[in-house]
């Protein structure tokens, strides 16, 4: 043996002390309390919140008596009352990877939620947590999993660690943990749910094949921000996909920030549909030209990108025409001197003295994590569970440590050139569940997963087919008349207002001279007319004596 090869002095001793950690907490009893949360719609919910370890263990029955990987810390919550094989489960994580499921938990789908401000901004402390009435728990009984070196979760081992900290290890460890707590609390007859934002829905697309493998099959996955596939969300030289796809989700930050003009100014749906025209029209051909696209072409195309991101024509042209994220959250509002944050591209900070090209920190997450963090551990705290721990909210130490690479390092798919994907693994999922619904759901100021990334994955999907509308049930509008479009001015202002834009542009909303007033026929000059003190243009009557107008505004 090679001194390489050695083990350390102290390595047993490590050994020992990761796994007595490990049986530690999963000796810990449980914590249980029993509360409820008023909905919004002014029901009462009772339920029981149990907070504890569950072990990752080896597969197959003969490991089930083996020692465990790890021990996985879960929050449960459980309606009173309701009946535990019909009353649909969800498993919910976050990403990171090595987040805590604390966003999830905390921000959107449990009973209680941490108060924060609407618009991205920093709210000052103290951070209280308060009912959520819009909690899933109306629907699912709710289980958030912090995958291993995340919250209080741990591995076991050294090498379980390493395993853990990798795609598919991570796959299998939370696999077991729902396998786990569905064995432990009796509802394998249960309908299963799964929800995952970000990473989690890398893993949890990979999940709902790994499930399948088990013998489980979900009823329906929630993917949130997805980020099934890397090649789409990593800027590297030569993938020129991130660039065309983040494209749309930089004009919606440009138009929220009031750093576009004209037409893609007035509002965020005309700047993203721009934008995704834009992309499909001339910007893919464009950059997949290369260094063949004409000098002429390259300037009209930096001029394009211009208007629709707010970036300095200049800047543009200096980036080859790809604006990457790190790009575009500083020069994005660069003259403000101000950071578009990426998590929520809603959030600003100021630049740093150096204005170099670099994301130093990010506004969007810094306006959540600390008040998420102490809001949490108040709310453990009042759970009972012991927080001298400390729980990790978003762990850098197994981002950094993440292997990316999916199957053994020497197999073929362990190329580190490539990028991750587990969207074939969700379209197989779906192919060996027919009856499996997949929700997916966006951010509209989301720089890390933008959407139209996501639209890009779900196209790729060779598990969609379009399937043609049965003709049984179906139902036609009619054809709009000018009948209906006709004015009655006894009625109020507002509904007057919305049904002349109801019918513009076609037939457009029209009124009888009669109506106003007016001899007829109508042989009188165009006049101006008031209505509500808003003034409107002169009518131009026809020869039926109907006055048409190509607009109309009231107060």
């Amino acid at each position: 043996m090679s001194d390489t090869d050695k083990p350390s002095p102290d390595s047993s001793d490590t050994a020992k002390r990761l796994r007595e950690r490990a049986e530690r907490l999963l000796a810990r009893p449980a914590v249980t309390q029993d509360d409820s949360v008023t909905l919004a719609d002014g029901r009462t919910l009772a339920y029981t919140v149990k907070a504890g370890f569950i072990p990752v263990l080896g597969q197959g029955l003969g490991l089930v008596a083996s020692e465990p990987q790890a021990a996985v810390f879960t929050t449960a919550y459980t309606v009173a009352g309701a009946t535990p094989n019909t009353r649909p489960v969800c498993f919910a994580f976050n990403g990171g990877p090595g987040s805590s499921s604390i966003w999830l938990h905390l921000g959107a789908l449990g009973p209680k939620r941490v108060r924060v401000n609407d618009d991205a901004s920093l709210p000052p402390p103290p951070y209280a947590v308060v009912d959520n009435p819009l909690t899933w728990l109306d629907h699912f009984d709710l289980v958030f999993i912090d995958p291993p070196h995340t919250g209080w979760s741990v591995s076991a081992s050294e090498d379980a660690r390493k395993q853990h900290l990798s795609v598919d290890g991570d796959v299998e460890a939370l696999a077991e943990v729902m396998r786990g707590w569905l064995a432990a609390n009796g509802r394998f007859g249960a309908p299963l749910y799964l929800c995952g934002e970000s990473y989690g829905t890398t893993r949890g697309a990979a999940l709902a094949d790994k499930m399948t493998d088990l013998g489980l099959a979900f009823t329906g996955v929630i993917l949130v921000s997805c980020a099934m596939d890397l090649q789409t969300l990593v800027f590297r030289p030569k993938n020129d996909l991130p660039y065309a796809l983040f494209l749309p989700a930089f004009a919606a930050t440009a138009q929220y920030h009031g750093a576009l003009a004209g037409p893609l100014g007035a509002s965020g749906a005309a700047a993203r549909a721009a934008a995704e025209d834009f992309v499909a029209s001339d910007y893919l051909a464009a950059l997949h030209a290369g260094a063949r696209l004409t000098s002429q072409a390259f300037g009209r195309i930096a001029q394009r990108v211009s208007e629709l991101t707010g970036l300095p024509r200049g800047v543009v042209e200096e980036q080859n025409l790809r604006i990457g994220d790190a790009c575009y959250f500083v020069e994005g509002l660069r003259a403000r001197g101000l950071l578009v944050g990426r998590l929520d591209s809603r959030a600003t900070a100021p630049l740093g003295a150096r204005r170099e090209r670099d994301m130093l920190f990010d506004p969007g997450i810094e306006s959540v994590l600390v008040p998420y963090t102490a809001a949490a551990m108040a709310y453990q705290a009042s759970l009972g569970l012991p927080t001298d721990q400390r729980y990790e909210v978003m762990s850098g130490d197994a981002h950094k440590a993440w292997r990316w690479v999916r199957g053994p390092s020497d197999s073929p798919g362990g190329d580190s050139a490539g990028f991750t994907t587990t969207s074939d693994d969700l379209a197989r999922a779906m192919r060996r569940n027919p009856n499996l619904k997949v929700l997916v759901a966006s951010g509209r100021y989301d720089l890390g997963t933008p959407y139209s990334a996501t639209d890009w994955s779900l196209a790729q999907l060779d598990a969609l087919s379009p399937q043609p509308q049965p003709a049984e049930g179906v139902t036609y509008a009619e054809k709009i008349g000018k009948a209906e479009a006709q004015l009655d001015w006894a009625l109020p202002a507002t509904v007057l207002d919305r049904k002349i834009r109801a019918f513009n542009p076609f037939p457009g909303a029209s009124t009888l001279a009669s109506d106003l007033g007016f001899p007829d026929p109508f042989t009188t000059s165009p006049g101006w007319l008031t209505s509500q003190g808003m003034m409107i243009g002169a009518p131009k009557p026809s020869a039926s004596g109907r006055t048409n107008f190509s607009a109309l505004a009231l107060r």
